[in-house]
């Protein structure tokens, strides 16, 4: 494929691409295929001469639609959102077309510096204390990595490696080994400290957490991977308070920032934590300016050595959305999931199981935990919407959360009129 081939294809893939989201509502939800579907349907190995472009367009709608799960449906309704926004994929293109890998600042310098400046926007947009931003004289800084388990991971080994050589500063003659064997990590059934957790959108107290970590000289970690995003806006700010006591905290801008993923935020206040647990200075990765103090080789601050341009996304989007109209877009879920909230709450059958504080409602019919599974079961047996459930403590519960970029009104009505009339069934099945 030549430039002027890929002028003309690549115009054809982005009308596909339109054509494929603007019909979406369209498709069924959720797949109907068994797993190995897509085995038979493929040659048992690659082709020796090459296939045409039109062959592979027309596979996709044969074989690969039929096997996907719309997740940006507005009847896609499971786990939390993933986002997903034009102005993200064509930064996504255009990093596809740079294709460099920065894990230093000279292997390319605007991939680090963007990254850098991207992490402070976003962190003044949430308002962080200063000492999580790359100002000139600071300590902190963020960093993207590829998931929220990613970030949580890099914190707890940063912070393992930074109790270990204070350690053995204060006491020569232990060894790693013996260091290793008696620490401790302290965490929740949600696993670290969680603004939004996934069963329930709930809260850890980050006032009350906080202070005994500072005081204890633990490192506290803070996972908002969902409910992050909504702290730019001002009425939801107040969630994040306590992050101050934090070393490290992340929110996932690729679940409800309209940035697609692979985009997980980290900031921590003393960057050195991380370069001094993870740091790879072989003699060919080393540059000039890597000791200048003014830029970031981000190799330093994650497990792979590799990184792709990934701060394009956060800049497409940031710009072309601006802060008030992702805060629009945060905005409108919640009410959404609020009115939601309101049409089960007039159901003297149904019941709220858990604070609607954000995006997510979680509901069931009264009753055994058997009637809610069945009732699940009907509702993604149909296809119609996309539900997964959670266990809080002993009830199975159903989850409903806002996901679709393009979810409106009239899609939630529908969900729930179709809930109603599962219930119905599953409640009339139960009475006989």
């Amino acid at each position: 494929m030549n430039s002027s081939e890929f002028r003309r294809r690549g115009k054809e893939m982005v009308d596909y691409v339109a054509n494929y989201l603007e019909g979406i509502e369209g498709r069924q939800v959720y797949p109907d295929v068994e797993p190995g579907y897509l085995r038979p349907l493929i040659p048992a190995a690659a082709p020796q001469e090459p296939d045409t472009f039109e062959d592979i367009i027309n596979d996709i709608e044969k074989i690969i639609m039929p096997g996907v799960t719309h997740w940006h449906s507005p009847y896609f309704f499971a786990y939390f959102p993933t986002a997903s926004s034009y102005p993200a994929m064509l930064a996504d293109m255009l990093c596809g077309a740079i294709g460099c890998i920065g894990f230093s600042w000279a292997a390319s310098p605007a991939c680090t510096e963007l990254e850098t400046v991207m992490m402070d926007w976003l962190g003044k947009m949430l308002e962080l204390p200063e000492a999580f931003l790359a100002v000139k004289a600071g300590e902190g800084g963020g960093v993207i990595q590829g998931s929220a388990s990613e970030a949580t991971l890099m914190a707890l080994l940063a912070a393992r490696t930074k109790v270990i050589h204070r350690l053995q500063a204060e006491s020569p003659e232990l060894t790693q080994a013996a260091i290793m064997e008696n620490l401790v990590a302290y965490s929740s059934d949600q696993v670290a400290a969680t603004l939004g957790t996934t069963t329930c959108c709930s809260f850890d107290n980050l006032l009350e957490v906080g202070p005994i970590c500072n005081k204890e000289d633990l490192w506290l970690h803070i996972d908002a991977a969902y409910a992050g995003s909504a702290f730019i806006c001002p009425e939801f700010r107040h969630l994040l308070n306590g992050v101050e006591f934090a070393d490290s905290f992340n929110f996932n801008p690729h679940k409800w920032l309209l940035v697609n993923f692979d985009c997980s935020a980290m900031w921590v206040k003393k960057r050195a934590d991380l370069a001094n647990a993870f740091r790879l200075d072989p003699t060919y990765l080393k540059h000039s300016h890597q000791d200048s103090g003014f830029i970031t080789d981000y190799r330093h601050w994650q497990i792979p050595l590799g990184r792709r341009f990934r701060s394009l996304k956060m800049w497409f989007v940031f710009r072309m959305y601006g802060v008030k109209g992702l805060q629009a877009y945060i905005r409108k879920h919640v009410q959404l999931s609020h009115e939601f909230e309101s049409l089960v709450r007039q159901d003297p059958r149904f019941e709220i199981c858990a604070e609607v504080t954000l995006g997510l409602v979680c509901f069931r019919l009264k009753g055994s935990n058997k009637v809610n599974e069945a009732l699940l079961q009907r509702i993604n047996n149909a296809k119609k919407i996309h539900l997964v459930p959670c266990h809080l403590r002993d009830k199975f519960v159903l989850r409903f959360a806002i996901c679709s970029r393009t979810v409106e009104s009239v899609h939630v009505q529908v969900a729930w009129e179709h809930i109603k009339e599962m219930a119905a069934d599953v409640l009339q099945a139960e009475r006989k």
